[in-house]
């Protein structure tokens, strides 16, 4: 197995009913790396990464995770295998009659055997690492939009896993909070050491933040290289969605 490769996905296709998702579709995910997926809205990259954990089935291809099949797993594998894998959905998706605390606790007590009070020291930590250890005892209906996304990263990373999942975390957030995410997820990143594959089409924060990036099109990987790279393609398509307002001032002007 390649230890510097997390995942590897190998002609991947997927259809909901007659709509063809994804075609044949290729790509490596570096270990310890941050990997962006980016792409117009609708595209599926949410699909995408329910493809990567197991929660969807390929019709065709293969997703290695580890250098495992993922989707030929046993169900106690794959339950194992998930355990290794933490999500930050896009709306966060506490749970409101819980607070702060309980939340990220939750899956520790769910899957763990660990003592109240070594769950307290890991919540904590975690609290801690993404700046919210005196918002502990707060409900979600008390957090602001940016706070309740610290407090999903948190949860995700609860179990310490290898790889974080990342569902359009920037959307729906203010310039400055998205400044905050950035800097977080990239210093979380090189701390932990953690695998960080992000999906989203907020340009500017993955340019700033992604090791490598890989261009959802068309139902397929039109485009891939790191942010210098794809900013220096000749690749209209890419040049589009990379810089649209330069796109639709050429438009006027014609």
């Amino acid at each position: 197995m390649d230890v510097t490769k997390k995942y590897k996905i190998k002609e991947l296709s997927f259809s909901r009913g007659r709509k063809q998702i994804f075609e044949n579709v290729s790509f490596d995910v570096k270990s310890a790396k941050i990997t962006a997926i980016i792409g117009p809205s609708g595209i599926g990259k949410t699909t995408l990464l329910k493809l990567l954990s197991g929660l969807l089935e390929p019709d065709d291809g293969q997703v290695l995770f580890n250098g495992h099949h993922l989707h030929q797993l046993s169900r106690r594998a794959l339950f194992e295998a998930r355990k290794k894998m933490g999500m930050l959905f896009q709306s966060g998706a506490l749970f409101t009659d819980l607070t702060v605390f309980d939340n990220v606790a939750f899956p520790l007590r769910e899957h763990t055997d660990l003592s109240e009070a070594e769950i307290r020291t890991k919540v904590m930590d975690k609290l801690d690492a993404v700046s919210l250890a005196d918002s502990f005892d707060l409900m979600p209906s008390e957090l602001s939009g940016g706070m309740t996304r610290r407090a999903a990263l948190a949860r995700a990373l609860s179990l310490e896993p290898d790889v974080l999942l990342y569902d359009e975390p920037f959307v729906g957030q203010d310039p400055l909070t998205k400044t905050t995410l950035v800097k977080l997820i990239d210093s979380l990143n090189k701390r932990l050491n953690v695998t960080s594959i992000l999906v989203s089409h907020d340009v500017p924060e993955v340019m700033m933040l992604a090791d490598y990036v890989y261009m959802l099109d068309n139902k397929t990987i039109i485009a891939h290289g790191t942010p210098e790279e794809l900013r220096a393609s000749q690749n209209v398509q890419v040049q589009q969605f990379l810089k649209p307002l330069e796109f639709e001032h050429l438009e006027r002007v014609e």
